[in-house]
């Protein structure tokens, strides 16, 4: 997967913080500060050599850009922080957890996922 870092998912959007590129994470502090920032954050946790969580990538891109919500979205591998397996209940990737006002409120782990259902679910779980 391609890394990202916050300061390029702002110059990719033009100087705007709203995260229309997944940006990387690197561990649960990231993680919670990221989410912190963020009425609404989509978080992909994946693996190294997962293609479908490769991609997924430009598709959680595509829905930040589609949904009526302000969304940022991000991307984990939970294996480059073991507790984040733990405190999220890792058991296959890729996971979408999203999350409103800094808790999860919604997860789904169902493998690859199209734009418009996983926009549809976003929409659906972010009130």
């Amino acid at each position: 997967m391609e890394s990202n870092t916050a300061a390029d998912a702002s110059e990719a959007t033009g100087g705007s913080a709203d995260a229309q590129r997944p940006v990387s994470l690197s561990d649960e502090a990231d993680l919670d500060a990221f989410v912190g920032d963020a009425a609404v954050a989509l978080v992909e946790f994946y693996t190294d050599g997962c293609g479908i969580c490769a991609s997924m990538e430009p598709v959680i891109g595509n829905v930040a850009r589609g949904v009526e919500a302000d969304l940022a979205v991000g991307l984990v591998n939970p294996r480059d922080d073991p507790p984040l397996v733990e405190r999220f209940d890792v058991r296959s990737v890729p996971l979408f957890v999203l999350f409103v006002d800094g808790e999860p409120v919604a997860r789904r782990a169902d493998g690859f996922v199209p734009g418009d259902e996983l926009t549809a679910w976003v929409e659906e779980h972010a009130v």
